[in-house]
């Protein structure tokens, strides 16, 4: 049977009191959202920060961060080195950490700003190269400062290094799948030679500013032959910040030569991933180059000789210092240099 009564009394002044009730509470839940939000991002800042203050007493070094992917990993390297030589705890920047930590399984804690507003740094500058008094800086909070890569500072430490460079396991597994879907004329590669050709702001500041050139067509077929020479069925796995070059000044014909990096120099990992994941490596000139065959280990062809013997880049850049013993040098064509 309907119902025939009609709908309850529900009088306005209720339905309005409900209302304010109800949008109280709603934004109450809202505003102590919002506190718990703050708090635990300050709970986590001054866990931070105590986690830094903690190694006060013994004292702080840190060092600049500076530079792109290649820079800053020597500047970390360095650090580790000194530090550990100096009998100093060492802490590394803010920058640093977000560049290097989403590809490495860097270990040394985060310097928190906080802290670092806290204290009176000394500030130490490096040559790029290591020196006897490196190992008895004196002060407990240095700041060390340069561009220092060389292997000079921590190749005895080469272990530990490796350890520190260790790729994150997604990054590690998307350079391999690539690889391991490579072909030489239908075969699967017997031999993978990372190739980095640095070009960019190089092609300008080598010749106008340091007397030197980069890398020329004709070195970089000495180099690949150098390794068809020695090795059966090798492919060579080119990255560049100048891919355009490379597709016109490196020979294809031979069916063992793929373009792989993207050459975008704000999102390195993916070029520096597949570098380190060959057996052996072809550079050119740069820190990028340099680390990527640090890592990958294996023989390493090395552009040498690439400025006039005046240039004043040779006061801040040793080669011996900077290139491994068992590394071999390819000297550059300095003709260009010489028509001027």
């Amino acid at each position: 049977m309907l119902n025939s009564r009609g709908p309850p009394f529900f009088p306005m002044a209720h339905f309005i009191l409900f209302v304010f009730t109800a949008s109280t509470i709603f934004h109450l839940q809202q505003r102590l959202a919002k506190i718990q939000r703050t708090w635990d991002i300050q709970t986590l800042e001054s866990a931070m920060a105590e986690n830094a203050t903690g190694h006060l007493s013994r004292g702080i070094w840190t060092i600049n961060a500076v530079g792109r992917l290649g820079n800053q990993m020597g500047q970390y390297a360095t650090l580790y080195a000194l530090a550990k030589v100096n009998g100093r705890p060492a802490l590394i920047p803010a920058p640093m950490h977000r560049m290097l930590a989403p590809i490495f399984r860097i270990t040394l804690p985060v310097l928190h700003p906080a802290t670092a507003r806290r204290i009176t740094w000394q500030n130490y500058r490096l040559n790029d190269w290591m020196e006897e008094q490196y190992s008895h800086i004196p002060g407990k909070y240095v700041r060390l400062t340069g561009y220092p890569c060389s292997w000079t500072f921590y190749h005895h430490l080469r272990d530990e290094i490796l350890q520190e460079f260790t790729l994150h396991d997604h990054v590690r597994e998307k350079a391999q799948s690539f690889l391991r879907r490579l072909q030489v004329n239908g075969r699967r590669p017997g031999t993978f030679v990372g190739v980095h050709v640095r070009r960019g702001d190089y092609v300008h500041i080598m010749p106008k500013v340091w007397h030197g050139v980069v890398a020329d067509q004709q070195y970089l077929e000495q180099a690949l032959d150098w390794f068809r020479a020695r090795y059966s069925s090798p492919i060579f796995v080119v990255s560049s910040n100048g891919m355009a070059w490379c597709w016109e000044n490196i020979n294809t014909s031979r069916g063992d030569v793929v373009f792989a990096g993207n050459g975008i120099e704000n999102s390195p990992a993916k070029d520096f991933a597949l570098l380190t994941q060959c057996n052996h490596t072809i550079m050119t000139i740069g820190t990028f180059g340099i680390w990527a065959a640090y890592l990958a280990g294996g023989e390493t062809i090395y552009l040498a000789n690439y400025t006039l013997p005046d240039s004043r880049f040779l006061k801040v850049f040793k080669p011996e210092a900077t290139y491994l013993p068992e590394w071999i040098g390819i000297n550059a064509n300095l003709s260009p240099l010489l028509k001027h």
